[in-house]
């Protein structure tokens, strides 16, 4: 996951968005057909269906609206929590072990190209994973991809610092590589989840070309080679990322001549460039304006809805902040928040009819409990566990223990309208509750480039976006990953929770290799983040794709890679 600035990417699993979700929840489930097409919003079904048979023009450019700007493009670093900077870059240039694909009604991980063939478990102990390599696999250079490659990656995470997330590959004891295409992973104890490594958020480096320099430098502001179906042209800071393709490729070759990602973090205005044709394709954020030209529908245009997503949008609280390391005051603020009249009102246009319950999105909601269910707004238990906790409402309404008012700040991504209209809601019922909410906004790259990684906020509002189809939370929520000068401020748990006992909890689910137990493992975690409040899920966001008419091919929206995992098949049509 990871949290993006609206959305964000963490570095397992998950990436974090704060922008808000392309209009579609994080849910891993969807249609048969590979997207799911809402009715109310798709475009008919004849436009859908000649847009994806049509046949298609060999070269061309199409021009996609982009909602965040990266700010680096080493992928493994923890510059590079923009799941747009994955969508638009890692995904198409980055190879990696596991793709994620749909399997009749599921995303599941398949083994990518680059493999000769599944990897082998060896039970243990020690738990050992041998990968065998495609020797057609190559990188843009026409060096093969080989098992230097993941023995470099591996270590660059295990031991660097400034890391995204070192989930997994600080298990690893030993990596070997008898030969070119073959490298075998050793681990210190049993982890389950060892088909994220080489995948999802981190993928494959060319250690012949990296191996031995300045691998941050070398690749914070853009690289040359590839390993994917594209390479990256050109990175025009403020401007636009350029792909084009990778003529070294040993897979399908891209059918456009070029792909240019503009920079248009304001959504409407990306759907006015979007209706003149200025824009070919949207990814777009669920804006309430956005939201109602959507329904509305767009002539021209296929309309794509993706319910089954991996987006879970939340209330973060900062645990270390002094009014916040209470229990009880974490638990009655969430007593304080009417989400049900939150979801209604921000998220009712999408068809999401009620909060979310769990960390879990859709796509992992078979591990996901109701744990959450229990907090609906009820002011007389907010009065309960402030007054039980020592507060007492001063002659302003708010609450004040000790001289100190229940004063807070909430952060979000400046220019989200959606997320503004949110913060206005929350100040409004906080206040009926006797606390005090000033917003307090700032831009993408200062939220998860500084403010979260140092811990000077409150209350935030992200998204995290699973990138792979693999429970576990402990990136986000085991008191290791809280980003310190110890882990060189590599860990996502950005909400600074440290509940007694989920740590070791939180590990089951890593490492448990039993699917019974990790079930278990996964539901007692749930239980005690909503025990403890630490946090609050709102809603589980649909994805939503836009593509002018002019655009053919298989697209749909991947929830775990996003909406361009498919972009060498996509064409003009001729």
């Amino acid at each position: 996951m990871r949290p993006l600035p609206s959305q964000a990417r963490s570095p397992r699993s998950l990436r974090v968005w704060m922008a808000g979700l392309a209009a579609a929840a994080v849910v891993l489930a969807g249609c048969s057909s590979g997207t799911s097409s809402n009715p109310s919003t798709s475009s008919s079904p004849a436009t859908s269906a000649s847009a994806s048979t049509a046949a298609l023009q060999q070269g061309g450019t199409v021009v996609i609206g982009a909602e965040q700007e990266p700010d680096c493009m080493d992928w493994i670093a923890s510059c590079a929590g923009s799941i747009w900077g994955s969508y638009m870059a890692q995904v198409t240039t980055i190879p990696v072990v596991y793709n994620v694909r749909k399997q009749g009604n599921d995303w599941l991980p398949q083994i990518s190209s680059i493999m000769a063939s599944e990897p082998v478990v060896s039970a243990g102990p020690p738990q050992t994973v041998t990968y065998k390599l495609n020797p057609a696999a190559v990188w843009s250079d026409g060096q093969p991809i080989t098992s230097a490659d993941l023995k470099y990656t591996a270590l660059q995470i295990r031991d660097g610092k400034d890391i995204l997330d070192k989930t997994g590959y600080s298990d690893i004891k030993d990596i070997a590589t008898p030969d070119a295409q073959t490298a075998v992973v050793t681990f210190d104890k049993a982890y389950a989840a060892w088909k994220l490594l080489f995948s999802g958020s981190s993928g494959v480096l060319p250690s012949h070309l990296l191996e031995g320099k300045d691998r941050a430098a070398l690749m914070k502001d853009g690289y040359t080679w590839s390993g994917g179906p594209w390479v990256i042209e050109a990175w025009k800071k403020g401007e636009s990322i350029t792909l084009t393709p990778n003529a070294g490729y040993w897979g399908d070759k891209p059918k456009l001549d070029k792909v240019v990602f503009q920079f248009t973090a304001d959504t409407a205005a990306a759907f006015q460039a979007y209706k003149s044709g200025q824009l070919d394709a949207l990814y777009p954020t669920p804006q309430l304006d956005a939201i109602d030209q959507i329904k509305a529908g767009i002539p021209g245009s296929k309309i794509q809805v993706e319910p089954a997503s991996g987006n879970l949008e939340a209330l973060w609280m900062n645990n270390a902040q002094p009014l916040l390391k209470s229990v009880a005051v974490r638990q009655a603020l969430s007593y304080a928040i009417d989400r049900n009249a939150i979801v209604g009102r921000i998220y009712g246009p999408l068809d999401v009819k009620s909060p979310a319950q769990s960390f879990y999105p859709p796509l992992l909601s078979a591990f996901g409990g109701q744990d959450f269910s229990v907090y609906g707004l009820d002011l007389a238990k907010v009065v309960l566990l402030m007054t039980a906790d020592g507060w007492a409402k001063g002659a302003d309404g708010l609450w004040a223990k000790d001289g100190k008012p229940a004063t807070l700040t909430i952060t979000t991504m400046t220019g989200n309208k959606r997320r503004e209209l949110m913060e206005q809601v929350l100040q409004q019922q906080l206040k009926a509750a006797g606390f005090g909410l000033t917003i307090k906004n700032a831009s993408a790259g200062d939220i998860f480039g500084k403010i979260l990684p140092d811990g000077t906020f409150d209350i935030g509002i992200w998204t995290l976006v699973t990138t792979f189809p693999d429970p576990g939370l402990s990136f986000a929520f085991d008191s290791g990953n809280i980003p310190s000068d110890a882990n060189q401020f590599s860990g996502l748990n950005y909400s600074r929770t440290d509940v007694p006992g989920l740590n070791q909890v939180l590990a089951t689910v890593d490492t448990a290799t039993d699917p019974n137990i990790r079930l278990a493992a996964t539901q007692a975690g749930d239980k005690l983040i909503a025990q403890s409040a630490t946090s609050l899920p709102i809603a589980a966001i649909p994805n939503v794709l836009l593509t002018l008419d002019k655009i053919g091919g298989p697209t749909s929206i991947n929830p775990s890679e996003g909406p361009f995992w498919n972009l060498e098949q996509w064409g003009l049509v001729a």
